[in-house]
């Protein structure tokens, strides 16, 4: 049944500054998005390959930016008050399965390169202990803030990291004076340049599809619309503007770590394969304050990611129990927290990653890299199935998707899947 608005739903109009105030659901997920995987692979494709993979970048963000817009849409207007994976439910009935799974496994692996890396950057910092031991406090710490329904305290706290981010990469890439017209010719040559470095082009490549395109942290954003208590038409230009401002956020970010390896790290010589071979990117010109400024940097974005995935996927996974088995929802009601399995599949997430800390475990790019491509693998499913859904009239009504959005939906599935063959075939070859 379609949801009435009524005066008292429809935000008040505000100056630029006050808006920006009203956003929160598109930083939360961005960051969410974000973490590690768009500080390795940006980094490392900046390191090994110049701007050559640069048209990959815009891709990515744009590909992010049409399937979190559709995905918060939905959940702002469709006409029969369903989350996103009811609706879907309403495609295929595999879809439930198969998301519910993907984000379990998904959530665990994820949050096991953020919660290692966090430990490292903590261990840095400090100077003392262990990154796994680092690790282990950061796990317990996190334990007593996802226990509690504290949504608009993460969001501030979201909000303080993105801007600490912005600060530092942002300064850093500054400083470097970057030459834009590498960067014009690296995004629109749509090459693939020669195999250097540890990891091979296409496996960067899908890597980089994997972490900025988002993958199965693009369903956290409708979660967080709804906590956000945004429905109907009224907050249809309030969640476009939030999302746009988020991964605005995003590309900012991301172009300042590629253009830091791009511009130092490969000019140095440096290949990415740990935390250390980015920050040398700031102690080559600040010391060992530059050193410290990454790290603080780094931590704020793999620790809002952990605190996110912890948050967000088990809302993705119990919701799609509830669907598949509905007497859950009649006993516990349509708020997936109050459900038991939530603080128990919370709890996985969170805790579970720490066995990739574990000293002699893969290292931590490594983990990045390949983590990402694997969600890469995924973005097709994703995307068709969010093609048939966005295009029902009977979901959207005038709402449904518009030619540029479903000519990037089939786009995107078809790049996905160029890609991931190419990796295949060299790992065959």
């Amino acid at each position: 049944m379609a949801t009435q608005n009524t005066a008292e739903s429809a935000p008040t109009k505000k100056r630029f500054l006050g808006g920006i105030r009203e956003f929160g659901p598109g930083i939360i997920a961005v960051l969410a998005m974000m973490g590690a995987g768009d500080l390795v692979t940006a980094s490392v494709s900046g390191s090994n390959y110049g701007y050559s993979l640069m048209w990959l970048l815009v891709a990515s963000l744009l590909i992010r930016f049409v399937i979190v817009n559709i995905m918060g849409r939905y959940q702002v207007l469709n006409l029969k008050g369903q989350s996103l994976i009811e609706g879907y439910n309403d495609v295929s009935k595999f879809y439930p399965w198969a998301i519910g799974i993907a984000a379990l496994i998904s959530g665990h692996l994820l949050n096991g390169y953020m919660v290692r890396g966090a430990g490292e950057a903590l261990a840095e910092i400090f100077t003392i202990g262990d990154p796994f031991l680092w690790s282990c406090v950061l796990v317990v710490a996190s334990i007593f803030v996802i226990g509690r329904n504290v949504y608009k305290t993460i969001e501030n706290i979201m909000k303080a990291l993105l801007a600490v981010m912005t600060v530092v990469f942002l300064g850093l890439a500054v400083y470097t004076v970057p030459d834009f017209g590498e960067i014009l010719r690296g995004t629109i040559g749509f090459g693939m340049p020669e195999e250097t470095g540890a990891f091979g082009v296409f496996a960067v490549a899908l890597s980089l599809i994997g972490a900025v395109a988002g993958s199965m942290a693009n369903f956290l954003y409708p979660y967080y619309v709804r906590d956000k208590g945004w429905r109907g038409t009224a907050h249809k230009k309030l969640q476009r503007n939030d999302i746009l401002f988020g991964i605005s956020a995003a590309i900012v970010i991301s172009l300042s770590i590629w253009v830091v390896g791009a511009e130092i790290l490969r000019p140095n010589g440096i290949q990415v394969d740990s935390l250390d071979d980015i920050s040398n990117a700031l102690t080559i010109h600040l010391g060992a304050v530059g050193g410290t400024i990454f790290y603080l940097g780094a931590f704020g974005i793999l620790y809002s990611s952990v605190v996110g995935f912890a948050n967000g996927f088990p809302k993705i996974i119990v919701d799609c129990i509830h669907i598949i088995k509905p007497s859950r929802r009649e006993a516990y009601g349509s708020k997936l927290e109050d459900d038991p399995s939530f603080k128990w599949f919370s709890l996985f997430i969170l805790i579970s990653p720490i066995v990739w800390s574990i000293p002699g475990m893969p290292g931590f790019v490594a983990m990045a890299v390949f983590v990402t491509g694997l969600q890469a693998i995924i973005v097709p499913l994703v995307a068709i199935g969010l093609l048939i859904l966005a295009n029902k009239s009977s979901h959207l009504g005038k709402y449904k998707a518009n030619l540029f959005e479903n000519v990037v939906l089939v786009l995107t599935t078809m790049l996905t899947i160029w890609v991931t063959i190419q990796v295949v075939i060299g790992w065959v070859s």
